[in-house]
């Protein structure tokens, strides 16, 4: 992701207006302005190629791209743009008490479109979505941030916002020239240097009184433990090539999301979507998973052999702000293709130093499915070392009943050698 290119966005109900220092967008209601945008954006998207490499690519969108699909509303604003074969990018708004944020920005792009996107190994539409920092706007102003805003959606797009000025809910049809200004335009104000008071002479008395001291015991409240989070609900996700089509991609898991933000630790159940996206390959293949504010993409590659999970992009919108981690380089539930991958047991994978996932009851197979329906599983070590322990049992019952057993003949034996003697 070391390119950078500038992506036109541009939203109104017929007009396109390309200005010098951005994009400005008029949507409108009736005829009247209900929402305005100028900004700067831009993109940069990497994708698998042949010989395991990845390319980069970038592109604009289009003055033809529509602009039907945005949106005014009272609580919910969208802005979004389509173009070309399948891509999108859209901002949804939400109103709180007498201010508005956005929400979420998405992301989606066609990997099938082999204009923009040429020898893509991989198929399918890719969807990142990410939650941008605008927060407490006043309903009736504009967001104001002149400044470069570096935002990684995942670990293939970035996106760089800059020169915005955006009025999500236009009241009476008019922009309002009042500003909500972002925390980066504000400049930091110069320290306050307090001059040291000189001290004034003051006659002290001859007689000097021993001062009394009293002790203060500072007491230390208990720390009270954190509680132990419940056993994840399991997620059933499926991936299918086309709308008629059957699964191509399926997977089983409840996933638990252990990470680090500001020095404090913490971990959250990720409560499974009732849809997943994602896209199928050869080689490659992606399961997007959004739930409430937690984003988790995981990608499996093949070397058509064996199958691997080998990249994890997390995006968790916290009241801190929002953490976002990936990893391109992993080698995890890895089995035989054509096979599917299964581990019951609870498993503890350190993702990054800041990040670790915790699967429980896991099933997942995204390559070669047949009829919708999982290939015979290679189970993990986990699911192996649980067998063992009644085998081992079971085998040590048999020898113990082996010993009794020769010993009663030995001792057999023996009482009949000695009455035989006895004649």
């Amino acid at each position: 992701m070391s390119r950078y290119a500038a992506f036109v966005l541009l939203l109104s109900f017929g007009l396109v207006f390309r200005l010098s220092h951005g994009i400005e967008v008029n949507v409108t209601d009736g005829g009247k302005l209900c929402l305005y945008a100028n900004l700067t954006l831009s993109f940069s998207v990497s994708y698998e190629v042949t010989g395991n490499k990845s390319k980069t690519v970038v592109f604009e969108v289009p003055e033809s791209a529509s602009s039907k699909d945005s949106k005014c509303d009272d609580t919910s604003p969208i802005l979004m743009l389509s173009f070309g074969e399948g891509h999108s990018w859209s901002m949804n708004f939400t109103t709180k008490d007498k201010s508005y944020q956005a929400d979420v920005i998405t992301f989606a792009y066609n990997l099938n479109d082999s204009t923009v996107f040429p020898d893509s190994l991989a198929n399918g539409t890719v969807t990142v979505t990410t939650k941008p920092d605008i927060t407490n706007v006043g309903l009736d102003t504009c967001y104001s941030c002149k400044s470069e805003d570096v935002i990684q959606a995942s670990a293939e797009v970035n996106m760089t916002l800059s020169d915005v000025l955006i009025q999500a809910f236009v009241v009476d049809g008019s922009r309002s020239q009042n500003l909500t200004t972002c925390a980066a335009d504000t400049p930091t104000p110069a320290p306050t240097l307090t001059p040291t008071p000189t001290p004034t002479p003051h006659v002290t008395n001859t007689t000097t009184v021993e001062p009394t001291t009293n002790a203060s015991t500072t007491v230390v409240p208990p720390t009270t433990p954190a509680p132990t989070l419940p056993t994840p609900a399991t997620g059933n996700y499926s991936i299918k090539s086309d709308v008629n089509g059957t699964a191509c991609l399926l997977a089983n898991f409840g996933l638990r999301i252990g990470f680090k933000q500001n020095e404090k630790y913490q971990e959250v159940n990720f409560e499974p979507p009732s849809e997943a996206s994602g896209t199928c390959g050869v080689n490659r293949s992606e399961l997007v998973l959004v739930s409430n504010d937690i984003t988790v993409k995981l990608t499996f590659t093949n070397d058509t052999k064996k199958f691997r999970l080998q990249a994890v992009n997390v995006n968790i919108s916290t009241s801190s702000g929002v953490f976002v981690q990936s990893n391109n380089t992993l080698s995890l539930w890895e089995a035989t293709v054509g096979s599917s991958y299964m581990c019951n047991k609870e498993q503890n994978f350190t993702i990054t130093p800041l990040l670790s996932f915790y699967t429980f009851s896991l099933h997942v197979q995204p390559f070669d499915v047949k009829n919708g329906l999982y290939s015979t599983a290679e189970e993990c070590l986990a699911d192996a070392e649980s067998y063992l322990v009644p085998i081992a049992v079971g085998v040590a019952l048999l020898v113990l009943i082996l010993i009794v057993l020769l010993a009663y003949f030995i001792g057999r034996r023996r009482n009949m050698a000695t009455g035989y003697q006895s004649f």
